[in-house]
């Protein structure tokens, strides 16, 4: 069972870690395994696609977590068997993350050097693969990054985009035991927003957690602070999520100053709520939060005492905070995992013949591989409260 307190003191303390998995990402082994990896190196939230598959993928993994954690506190990792929250992201327009790559192989001339499949870092995007048996895009492994659509010499790739529909999704979310959603918008859809959340507001109050996600724009703030009137109040706590640049975390240490910057600028306009990065995270960003004193000090504020009572009667500050509250990782925090996760398949591939699928737990090398990997990254902003 998820520990409420938990996860939101990390909210209040200033080092809660989100992983996403992908609004879009429906590869399910890699998904259950990011989900299992990530859980036992402290994550405090895990984001994947409003798919009942995905989110029983995710489920799977928090219950594989839950059975380590003990094994976890052996080998030093402070895991103590406290769930992640579970959320699921909507979109309520068009939005990158929420599309696919297309394309017709046969299309494609056979002396072309494939430079989409060389940049697809999902590895999405097969040629007569003897692995998936099929070429073009692997639909369930595309988060719809489009670095594909600009390099391809002959212009054939494009991209499938969908929108959330309201009626159908919510009930269908909300009865799969989420903790809390993300919303995508964008500055101009005040109208569309207010749709989906009529749609979800019969649930609202079971969330514990609100999320909205945002790319700049001219009248974001206004359009921020339009969002909140329709919203509030709130039983559980709110994060605005600034998407600084969508899907490029793992593209180099520039990514990460849109996020940080954008960060910067919602702060500054004192919305209610939590404030927190995403959008070209990667191991850069909390050394740059903390160089521009960004980041709470660790002990100052959100602390506890060994003997104190936990209480959390107000998860939305009344106070809206001077610090960034967390950080959310997409890309960077997949491809750190990538090298395990391909080992995990090809020993799926080499068991085809018994029809056997490879967990990560059952392999006790990949596991802890992989634990270690997640954990170098969730300990950039825990450790700050650790010393």
């Amino acid at each position: 069972m998820t520990d409420l307190f938990v996860h939101l003191q990390s909210l209040k303390q200033g080092d809660w870690f989100k992983l996403i998995c992908g609004a879009s990402f429906q590869h399910l082994p890699a998904v259950r395994s990011l989900t299992l990896a990530y859980t036992l190196a402290g994550a405090d939230c895990i984001d994947v696609a409003a798919d009942p598959a995905v989110i029983a993928a995710a489920q799977s993994g928090l219950q594989a977590a839950k059975s380590l954690a003990k094994d976890a506190q052996k080998r030093g990792f402070d895991y103590k068997g406290n769930l992640p929250f579970l959320m699921v992201s909507l979109n309520d327009g068009e939005d990158p993350h929420f599309r696919k790559a297309e394309f017709n192989p046969h299309e494609c001339p056979t002396d072309c050097p494939r430079p989409c499949e060389r940049i697809c870092p999902a590895q999405a995007i097969v040629f007569d693969s003897i692995k998936e048996d099929f070429s073009g895009v692997v639909s369930e492994k595309c988060y719809g990054c489009g670095r594909c659509i600009p390099v391809c010499p002959y212009g054939i790739i494009y991209t499938a985009s969908y929108v959330t529909t309201p009626g159908a999704i919510a009930p269908l979310v909300m009865s799969t035991g989420v903790d809390a959603v993300e919303i995508h918008t964008k500055v101009g859809r005040l109208a569309e927003f207010e749709r989906l959340w009529q749609a979800i507001s019969p649930w609202a109050d079971k969330l514990k957690l609100l999320a909205i996600s945002c790319p700049d724009g001219e009248g974001m703030i206004d359009y921020l602070r339009a969002l909140y009137d329709r919203i509030a109040p709130l039983k559980g706590a709110l994060i605005w999520q600034t998407d600084g640049r969508p899907m490029s975390g793992d593209i180099g240490d520039g990514t990460t100053i849109a996020a940080v910057k954008l960060g910067q600028k919602v702060l500054a306009a004192k919305l209610p709520g939590y404030v927190q990065l995403a959008g070209g995270t990667n191991k850069y960003t909390v050394a740059k939060l903390k160089a521009m004193g960004l980041l709470k000090r660790a002990g100052k504020q959100g602390s506890r005492g060994a003997g104190e009572k936990r209480e959390f009667s107000a998860p939305l500050p009344l106070c809206p905070s001077a610090s960034i509250a967390g950080v959310a990782y997409g890309s960077y925090a997949r491809l750190l995992l990538s090298p395990i996760l391909e080992q995990l398949e090809n020993k799926e591939v080499s068991n085809t013949n018994m029809k056997a699928t490879v967990r990560l737990e059952e392999d006790e090398v990949l596991l802890w591989q992989a634990v270690e990997l997640a954990h170098s990254l969730v300990s950039q902003i825990k450790s700050q409260q650790e010393r």
